[in-house]
Parts: C-alpha cells; sequence; structure tokens
C-alpha cells in the first residue's frame, strides 16, 4: 500500500470513528504558530463576511461550514457575490450605496438563503462580524497597482460601516489559473501558471502595508501546494475551482487560518471526495498558512 492511500485509509478510518466520539482528531502545532489566546472561542458565534466574487464563492459558500462545525465552532457565514467583481466595482458600489449585490448568508444551522439587490451597508449591518475579507477580482489579483487607488477607500468605508470594535480584516490571495487556461486574464501573465502564482503573492505582501490587514489566507499557495501531488486539476473551467477537492482546499485554508487549528485530521468532508485527496487537501492549506509566500512540495 503507497503512503497516500495509507494516509487516505487513516483519514477515513478517523471518519467511521467520529461516529463514536464527539471529538474531533488533530494535530497540535507549537505554540508559536496557533497561539491559543488568538483563536475563537468556541462558546461564541464566530461571523465570517466575504466582500467578493465567484473565487470568494469556491472558498466559503461550501465547505467552510462543515469543517467549522467539525472543529466544533458555530459560525454564520456570509458572501457579499458578484461575478467577477473587482476591488474599484465594490468602491463604486460602496460610494453610490447600490443594492446590486446577491447576499448569500449560511445561517447557525448551516442553510443557506440568498438575498438579491442588497448593498454593501445592508450586509455590513446585518451581523456584528468578526471577520471581513477583501479579494480582488482574479484577472487583477497580481496586478498591484490596480490594488492602489480602490482598496484604501473601499477599507476606510467598511471600517466606517462595521458594527463590531475587535473586527478582523481579511485578505484573501486567490489562486493562480490552470496552464491551459482560456481566460482573457490569463494573457496579463503571459498564460503562465507560476509568473500569475508569483505576483499574486507579491501583490498579497505588498497589501497588508497599504492597508491595516489582520489576518492573510493564502488560498492561492494552498492551490499551487496541492498541485504539486495531484497534478494541474484544481479548476473546473481553467479558473473556477474543482468542486470537490479544489473548493475543499479553499475553505481548509480559510478554516486553519482563522481558527489558528491545524486542520490535518478535521473529519469533514464532501461526500466524493477520497479520503487521500481531502488529506492532500487538508496537508496544502496547513502548509500554506505556514509558508504563505512560497510553494510547499507535497509528497
Amino acid at each position: 500500500m503507497n503512503s497516500r492511500v495509507f494516509r487516505g485509509f487513516v483519514l477515513q478510518l478517523s471518519l467511521v470513528l467520529s461516529i463514536f466520539s464527539v471529538s474531533s482528531f488533530t494535530i497540535k502545532a507549537s505554540a508559536g504558530e496557533l497561539a491559543a489566546f488568538d483563536r475563537p472561542s468556541k462558546d461564541s458565534v464566530i461571523r465570517i463576511l466575504a466582500i467578493g466574487n465567484s473565487f470568494s464563492e469556491d472558498a466559503v459558500e461550501q465547505y467552510l461550514y462543515g469543517l467549522a462545525k467539525a472543529g466544533g465552532y458555530k459560525v454564520i457565514i456570509g458572501n457579499l457575490y458578484i461575478g467577477g467583481a473587482p476591488l474599484d466595482l465594490h468602491l463604486r458600489n460602496a460610494q453610490e450605496d447600490k443594492d446590486v449585490y446577491e447576499y448569500r448568508k449560511i445561517s447557525l444551522d448551516g442553510k443557506k438563503d440568498r438575498y438579491p439587490k442588497t448593498s454593501l451597508a445592508k450586509a455590513l449591518a446585518d451581523e456584528n462580524w468578526d471577520y471581513i475579507s477583501f479579494q480582488q477580482a482574479s484577472p487583477k489579483s497580481g496586478l498591484f497597482d490596480t490594488y492602489l487607488d480602490p482598496l484604501p477607500p473601499l477599507f476606510a468605508y467598511v471600517k466606517s460601516k462595521a458594527t463590531n470594535p475587535k473586527v478582523k480584516y481579511i485578505w484573501h490571495q486567490t489562486w493562480a489559473y490552470a496552464q491551459n487556461s482560456t481566460h482573457n486574464g490569463f494573457a496579463n501573465y503571459n498564460k503562465d501558471q507560476m509568473r500569475m502564482y508569483e505576483a499574486i503573492v507579491d501583490a498579497s505582501k505588498r497589501v497588508m502595508k497599504l492597508v491595516p490587514i489582520d489576518l492573510l489566507i493564502p488560498s492561492g499557495t494552498a492551490i499551487q501546494n496541492a498541485r504539486t501531488k495531484l497534478g494541474d486539476v484544481l479548476c473546473r473551467d481553467g479558473y473556477h475551482l474543482d468542486l470537490n477537492v479544489g473548493r475543499y482546499t479553499a475553505s481548509c485554508t480559510w478554516y486553519e487560518a482563522i481558527f489558528k487549528k491545524s486542520v490535518i485530521g478535521n473529519l469533514y468532508k464532501p461526500d466524493k471526495l477520497s479520503g487521500a485527496d481531502a488529506l492532500t487537501a487538508q496537508e496544502a492549506a496547513h502548509k500554506a498558512v505556514k509558508r504563505p509566500y512560497a510553494v510547499s512540495t507535497l509528497k
């Protein structure tokens, strides 16, 4: 039995054992890596809002709730969705108070509701959000110059509307396209996946100094890590994530970055995802959170 199959078997066994246990298996990390004092409390509801597009849809709408529940956390997850929305569009929508978002909200019981014709201000006031994320549209994700004009005033607007004085702000580092992608925006990177990834990494480093971001979620690095083992199969159409392992990898990254707890061994996974691939996704996310600006080769 090769190592990948064996590790997949171990995860599958853990999933079976979870039926008889209320606790989930996790790997202990060093105190410096996952500081306990900075972890969200399991005694309170954690509220997470993404100001995004279809890439935040891929990352937070499908599997983050299940991972959080398996980890013992109570969450409410919101996504302000406009397909392909870049930062400058979010800023214009904020300034003009436009009711143009589909606000998708996952409640405490895991049910997802959709509220069309919602404004940024209305969604920001809907919950006492603990985390609010920003991201750039994928064609511009590695073009830092496109961040300079819209992000600071957008950040200031969101901060002025946020109701939680302790809210933490997230930058969602998105992923590079598949090497065979036909997306027009791939031309910005000479249709080169690694060039796009490196540009995204550089932009995500620099954005942390442009506005006071509290937390980076390195989904882009997690996807690139997973590609070292699974191959270039993480996207379903060249740029959106595969419905199973791709989306799960991104959600695992959000889970570990926010909850400061290793995702390796978390007992939740999509039904159609094998135990071996689920473990690969977890490892890819774990290594990305540890090293967000460099690819880690998975064995």
